[in-house]
């Protein structure tokens, strides 16, 4: 089971207060400012689809990658409850971003929500960015975002609290930080609570979730070894230039 295995039960609802919309339409904006005729687009970790939903109603035809088959069967339940000429653009796989190969090329290449930062190694790195020169098209171009390492070491990652419910459960999430500052990495320690509203029976859950805060000299070296040049590199969503207190930054990449 992936790390996302228990975590994907609750993750629409953990994460309903994300501004998709908003996510997608800047997308959407950069797409068409830096590959205007862009059509087809490769997600790689798309979760249970929400972003591809959204493109897919801009006119792309996109492609899904996801490491969790529970995402993946989320990802087809919001499928199947689309009109049939949305759903056809759309098509989610089952595979890891380090290794998968669809046997087809893309105008575009996401991963967003800081899929690139759960590569946790130089060898997770460059595999994934190997996987995105294998399926992107010359003068294509790749959007990620990451945690970025100038503000998690200067802004440090603390003990952050989450309450959410809906109709059935309530969900408290407690996340505990552990630093490693010689491998770049931080465990987020999950800590899950989920109490049936109906029977008052509460379910604990626990996972670890590492993650890798980049530089972008070290992104850059990453991605001249697949030929590929950093043509833009911002805050996420405010397009300020990043600093000590900017945690996610997104990055474009040109084929």
């Amino acid at each position: 089971m992936s790390v996302f295995g228990n975590y994907a039960r609750y993750y629409d609802l953990l994460y309903r207060d994300k501004d998709y919309v908003g996510e997608a339409q800047f997308i959407h904006r950069l797409i068409q400012t830096h590959a205007p005729q862009a059509q087809n687009i490769l997600e790689l970790g798309c979760g249970t689809g929400n972003h591809a939903v959204l493109l897919a109603k801009e006119g792309y035809q996109l492609h899904g990658v996801d490491i969790s088959e529970e995402m993946l069967v989320k990802a087809g339940d919001r499928l199947s409850q689309l009109p049939p000429e949305l759903a056809d653009r759309l098509e989610f796989t089952h595979g890891d971003i380090r290794e998968v190969r669809v046997n087809q090329t893309f105008d575009v290449i996401l991963s967003l929500f800081h899929v690139i930062s759960y590569q946790t190694t130089k060898e997770d790195l460059l595999a994934a960015f190997k996987t995105v020169k294998e399926h992107l098209k010359p003068g294509g171009i790749f959007i990620f975002d990451v945690w970025y390492g100038p503000a998690v070491l200067s802004d440090k990652p603390s003990v952050r609290v989450k309450r959410l419910e809906d109709e059935e459960i309530l969900v408290t999430r407690i996340a505990e930080p552990v630093m490693y500052a010689n491998e770049n990495c931080v465990d987020v320690n999950y800590h899950i609570f989920v109490k049936d509203k109906n029977s008052g029976a509460v379910n604990e859950l626990r996972e670890t979730h590492t993650m890798r805060y980049l530089f972008n000299s070290e992104i850059e070296l990453f991605l001249n070894q697949q030929q590929m040049l950093i043509i833009e590199f911002q805050e996420w969503l405010t397009n300020q230039q990043p600093g000590f207190n900017t945690w996610g930054v997104y990055f474009i990449v040109r084929n």
